[in-house]
């Protein structure tokens, strides 16, 4: 291994890569990861220095908090090549912002824009070659925190552990997504952590989303927990609701995720003159929009998935579908997106970063 130090990273690398082992074109999401990883410790009231190292298990404690307090954190993010072979990030600042909200609701050290930022920069700039070219194509950056101080009194961890690790990455969802209305489960409450990017409000949802896939459905909608009539989320994506020609999204709040891919295409799609609603969305509404056939589409919205049309959607055992479209609102907001992402298109709004 050849062992140097940059912009107070120390960085150790592989002997080797795997990456000519890889299917590039055949790829399941998020089951691959790159040859190197970043690492960064907090301790004693301070971040130590990060390090960039080989991809590999760690030890730790099995009375870690992670695991006993659920104190853990992540963000999705995705770099891009251009025709030029160079690599972009798209909003990163967004992320590093919210990353900070989920660790100070979490109870956790904010992590240094150093750290996140250069740090992702750095391992980036190594792992470039997992970067391909061409529409699709992507790497997916996990950056998250755990716990990792020993103990397992139930107070805040006083030791963390910041990570980034990076997976090569084509489609999130194949084939036609339906969709369930959540009548009685629901995705968060006020007060509690919805707008955090808290690994618990994943493992959550796992139970009811079984539940819908045994009955065909991909994903749920889900609903305010209070009454269960307004439309929040879609599984892992914010969601849009267009009837007739408006775009309609719910507001964000303490239950809804702030998606930097949904704040994207809302000021997208006013830029190209649509119409974007941004305000509750009762259940009602979609039912009676679905029934009229004013109801054109549903769409998600996020990191990983990009734009993922939604087909149909069940409500009180009756299923909805949903009218098939050409140039739909979704395949032009997802195509002017990723133009932007790789380059394709002038960014206007100024939202991609250079390697």
């Amino acid at each position: 291994m050849s062992l140097k130090n940059t912009f107070e990273i120390d960085i150790v690398k592989a002997t080797s890569s795997k990456i000519d082992t890889i299917d590039f074109e055949n790829l399941a999401f998020g089951n691959i990861f790159t040859d190197h990883m970043l690492l960064c410790d907090f301790k004693d009231g301070a971040w130590q220095k990060p390090i960039i190292k080989p991809y590999e298990p760690f030890l730790i404690d099995p009375s870690a908090k992670v695991f006993h307090y659920g104190q853990a954190i992540f963000e999705g993010m995705k770099a891009y090549k251009d025709e030029k072979d160079e690599i972009w990030l798209f909003r990163p600042e967004e992320n590093f912002h919210r990353f900070n909200k989920s660790a100070v609701r979490m109870a956790m050290p904010e992590v240094t824009e150093e750290i996140f930022i250069d740090g992702l920069k750095t391992i980036l700039d190594i792992e470039r070659n997992w970067v391909k070219k061409g529409l699709g194509n992507t790497l997916y950056i996990r950056p998250f925190m755990i716990a990792i101080g020993s103990g397992v009194i139930a107070q805040p961890s006083t030791q963390y552990r910041f990570m980034i690790i990076l997976s090569p990455a084509k489609s999130y969802y194949s084939g036609e997504v339906k969709v369930i209305i959540a009548e009685h489960y629901s995705r968060a409450a006020n007060g509690g952590i919805g707008a955090a990017k808290a690994a618990g409000n994943y493992s959550a949802q796992f139970y009811p989303t079984k539940l819908a896939n045994e009955k065909g459905f991909q994903q749920i909608i889900w609903t305010d927990d209070a009454t269960h009539t307004k439309l929040e989320e879609a599984g892992t994506m914010n969601v849009f609701f267009r009837i007739n020609d408006t775009l309609y999204t719910a507001p964000t709040s303490e239950r809804i995720l702030d998606g930097v891919t949904r704040k994207s295409l809302i000021e997208l799609a006013k830029r190209e003159g649509m119409d974007v609603d941004v305000r509750p969305v009762l259940v009602e509404e979609l039912v009676n929009a679905a029934k009229d056939g004013t109801l054109k589409e549903i769409f998600g919205a996020g990191t990983a998935a990009v734009v993922s049309p939604i087909v149909a959607f069940s409500y009180q055992g009756t299923e909805y579908q949903l009218p098939k479209i050409e140039n739909s609102f979704a395949l032009q907001l997802k195509d002017k997106l990723n133009k932007i992402q790789y380059k394709l298109a002038e960014d206007t709004f100024g939202w991609t970063v250079k390697v």
